[in-house]
């Protein structure tokens, strides 16, 4: 293996269950010692990723090394890894002593013998109580629940469970603790303080780390490297610093903290233009490329507006402002877009602000040229889908599995709830060979102008904008001039949804 210190590593591993592919090319190296967050949204496929570590998955394909060798068929209780799951799975019949030395007291180790032919030979035998005691003594030093062996599991609070299970867990002194959401069941105070005892643990214990969690806040706390899924595929690995501050995709970005992000356009030498104005930036790329912005609330800076305005600023109106202890959080529109920015100044609602952002503090990132994706779309009170002044046709069901649009254009759940999306933040993707352009102004959703043509081998790969500087990419294999004027059209069913949030907060009482 290239790396020495590298004690486990994942070389193109898929896992399928019938046609679903769960997890896809998943290669990974993890060293000694570091403490590793697999984060993404339920169904990323970061559980079973953990489960074919432990070995209760066997991968479809791809391999699994341990200092090396190759686990990927070998059964769970003869690798040197232990799990501790969400539903830590104590006896509630014994006290914390017991529950830790559970484990100890069927375990046989091996020693050596030499037989009455000189041979030596290898025995395996129990711990001897003395041995049980030490090993379940230090363990519970390690998690400072060592005054309370006698206890009953019963009379521990959630977190000192937490730590019983773990106690569990590392008393085998296993080379690798697997870690599957373990803080799920705790409160919200008692989350965060266990995510510092967690990563304290870590640095007493020594042992290699892997933990699963869809909290951003949990990963970025206690890891040393995250590694980002969606999909079943890694869409980035890096220190927290690093997926915080420079994310390789929208998906991170938006996963990881709190994001603006916008289309944009390449219009000069480290030159982008997003918010219908132009910024300077630190990223190089291709002039006229499109790529995706994101800016971070707290880099949004902004300034109260006294007298004329300047009109070569960029200006916003502030629409909400939410009190969060440490500062405000506001709400802007700028023309049609909303910004949300972060600032320790008390500023009105209904405020005008200049806008800014230094260049530093705007991550340019390569467009996903796969499908036209549209961040800042939502239904209106028709159930129409709205991309900036366009009105299209959607299934807005897709939004719930099992439900259905009543008479009254209310969305009904397959439980019975009923929900009124009107002005619900959705995201939207339309695929680059679902988008129809039309010859002539007033024919299709929303009128355009083609600003570039590529020809791609087989077809033509053009580039249109409204005149809110929407997008749409489209491959067809007509030809169109730079200048055309077009519309835009597209069928409700080639429309896919998702919403920005949690669906009940929709719900009509």
């Amino acid at each position: 293996m290239a790396n020495k210190n590298c004690i486990i590593s994942l070389q193109g591993v898929n896992k399928t269950f019938g046609n679903n592919t769960v997890v896809d090319d998943f290669n990974l190296d993890i060293t000694k010692g570091e403490f590793v967050t697999f984060l993404g949204p339920s169904g990323c496929g970061k559980t079973t990723t953990l489960r074919m570590i432990a070995g209760f998955e066997t991968p479809t394909s791809g391999q699994i090394l341990l200092n090396g060798e190759d686990i990927t068929k070998i059964p769970p209780h003869k690798r040197p890894i232990n799990t501790v799951f969400q539903r830590y799975a104590l006896f509630p019949y014994l006290d914390v002593y017991d529950n830790v030395a559970f484990g100890l007291k069927l375990k046989k180790i091996p020693y050596e013998v030499t037989n009455k032919k000189g041979e030596t030979v290898t025995k395996y035998r129990h711990y001897t109580r003395a041995e049980i005691d030490e090993k379940v003594m230090r363990a519970l030093r390690v998690i400072d629940l060592e005054d309370l062996e006698n206890r009953d599991i019963s009379t521990l609070s959630g977190g000192q469970q937490q730590r019983v299970a773990i106690a569990r867990a590392i008393v085998n002194e296993p080379e690798i603790l697997l870690l599957d959401e373990p803080l799920g069941a705790l409160d919200l105070k008692m989350r965060k303080e266990m995510q510092l005892e967690l990563k304290e643990m870590h640095k007493k214990i020594g042992i290699t780390f892997i933990y699963v969690t869809h909290d951003q806040e949990e990963a970025l706390t206690m890891s040393d490297t995250i590694v980002v899924m969606s999909n079943g595929v890694i869409q980035q690995i890096g220190t927290p610093i690093d997926i915080y501050n420079e994310p390789v995709n929208a998906f991170v970005a938006n996963f990881i903290g709190e994001s603006n992000i916008y289309n944009a356009t390449m219009v000069g030498k480290l030159k982008v233009k997003f918010l219908n104005h132009v910024f300077d930036c630190v990223d190089d790329f291709t002039l006229n490329e499109k790529v995706e912005v994101v800016v971070r609330p707290e880099d949004v800076e902004m300034t109260k507006i006294t007298g004329e305005a300047d009109e070569s600023r960029l200006k916003g109106k502030i629409v909400t402002q939410i009190f969060k202890g440490i500062h405000y959080e506001y709400v802007l529109m700028v023309g049609k877009s909303e910004v949300v920015a972060q600032s320790t100044k008390n500023y009105a609602v209904d405020s005008m602000v200049y806008v800014d952002v230094e260049p530093e503090n705007i991550q340019i990132m390569k467009k996903d040229t796969t499908a036209n994706i549209y961040p800042e779309a939502y239904i209106d009170k028709y159930n129409k889908l709205i991309i900036s002044d366009a009105e299209f046709d959607v299934d807005v069901t897709q939004l719930l599995k099992g439900s259905h649009v009543d008479d009254e254009l209310y969305l009904i759940g397959p439980d019975g709830k009923k929900y009124d999306l009107d002005d619900a933040d959705v995201i939207a993707t339309i695929g680059l060979g679902d988008v129809e352009i039309v010859d002539g102004f007033d024919n299709g959703n929303v009128n355009a102008t083609v600003v570039d043509t590529i020809y791609k081998g087989d077809h033509y790969s053009v580039l249109v904008r409204t005149k809110e500087e929407e997008d749409f990419i489209i491959d067809t294999v007509d030809t169109w001039n730079e200048g055309d004027l077009v519309s835009v059209k597209v069928e409700a069913s080639k429309i896919s949804l998702s919403l920005k949030g949690d669906i009940s907060k929709y719900e009509v009482e």
